[in-house]
């Protein structure tokens, strides 16, 4: 199942500092969106991470929830990836499995990089909170155990990266975004854009090289703000490694950081086997995830579904995949891994088939109904 266009409450994400206070060299390019070769910092290298046999991996292997030393869950969410609707069944499951289910405070831009003892005072607050918690924030993921703070349970969700940035160009120009926001924020919200900004597709921004659809190659700077990628929210909080736009060397580290510390990273377009994954590996919190699931699943689907998306052409899918090469390389090794959990976990068998028995008839035959 896959969420179109589907959440959160921000414009867009920027570090601590400013992208524009970073020393970097600037870029002189030709055309902008199209793959070419320009003037760049020069790449940080980061060793090559990939998967050995799959029969190497058992479900005790992949089990990083084992690792964990404190009875909260992370879930660090990466914008436009169905996360509010996962928020909202894990505040479901809070009322079934006794925990809570936390928020950061919504901001009119979203702060994910951040300096050392900010982070620290981050990871503070959370664990000054009762537990057992789960606490979910858009921010780069950040290493508790380098502040000598103990280890949590990292979760997450991906999305298909051309499918992200299509529900991002759409969700930014929604009416209905603006008026969210302004009823959220109040003064602090951002003002209705121009006509031009909310009527264009986005076809035509790739096509025309619009500052809102470029994907130059390596480039720190973004003056649009960086809506483009998910590595950089596994990638860390090391700013020269991780910013360069489809970077080879910032997707290897999301990929370490994927393998040695999350428990789960699921999506929604592969939504039973997520949800079983969840519920073996993460039992605490997420016993029960898919019964819940699908007596709401009408209402989970639904959270900040945005009707004014529309489909994009060939031409501009062929340009999105050749510049987020690295994108969609860390986004299927996300989804190589989840179904390796899956396969552990059900040993060859499909675990699909009792959901729907879970679920009391008069629940069952509506789902019917709907699909």
């Amino acid at each position: 199942m896959a969420h179109d266009d589907d959440d959160d409450d921000e414009e867009e994400y920027d570090d601590e500092d400013n992208y524009d206070d970073d020393d970097d060299d600037e870029e002189e390019d030709e055309k902008p969106g199209h793959g070419h070769k320009s003037k760049h910092p020069k790449e940080e290298t980061e060793e090559e991470y990939e998967y050995e046999d799959d029969e190497l991996y058992s479900a005790d292997a992949l089990n990083n929830t084992k690792r964990a030393e404190v009875d909260v869950v992370f879930f660090n969410r990466v914008p436009k990836v169905g996360s509010q609707s996962l928020m909202e069944l894990m505040a479901k499951l809070g009322k079934v499995n006794n925990f809570v289910h936390s928020r950061d405070v919504g901001k009119p831009h979203e702060t994910i990089f951040l300096q050392p003892p900010k982070q620290k005072e981050l990871i503070h607050e959370i664990y000054n909170l009762t537990r057992p918690r789960i606490y979910s924030q858009h921010i780069a993921y950040i290493n508790f155990t380098q502040h000598h703070m103990p280890r949590p349970i990292y979760i997450n969700l991906v999305r298909d990266p051309i499918e992200r940035i299509r529900s991002w160009h759409y969700y930014v120009r929604a009416e209905w975004y603006y008026r969210d926001l302004k009823a959220k924020l109040g003064d602090r919200a951002p003002p209705m854009p121009p006509k031009e900004f909310m009527e264009m597709d986005l076809d035509t921004c790739v096509k025309t090289g619009d500052i809102h659809c470029q994907f130059n190659q390596m480039q720190i700077k973004n003056p649009a703000g960086d809506h483009r990628r998910q590595t950089l929210f596994f990638c860390g909080q090391n700013k020269k490694l991780c910013m360069p736009f489809n970077s080879k060397a910032a997707m290897q580290k999301a990929k370490r950081t994927v393998e040695e510390d999350y428990a789960v990273v699921g999506t929604w377009e592969d939504t039973n086997i997520t949800l079983s994954v969840l519920e073996h590996y993460i039992p605490r919190f997420f016993t029960n995830a898919k019964t819940v699931y699908y007596e709401g699943r009408d209402r989970f689907s639904r959270v900040n579904k945005n009707n004014v998306t529309r489909p994009i052409s060939e031409e501009t899918r062929m340009i999105l995949s050749k510049n987020l090469t690295h994108e969609i390389e860390f986004y299927e090794f996300c989804k190589q891994r989840l179904y390796l959990q899956y396969n552990a976990i059900s040993d060859g068998q499909s675990l699909d088939n009792d959901d729907y028995m879970l679920i009391p008839d008069s629940q069952e035959e509506e789902v019917d109904e709907e699909e």
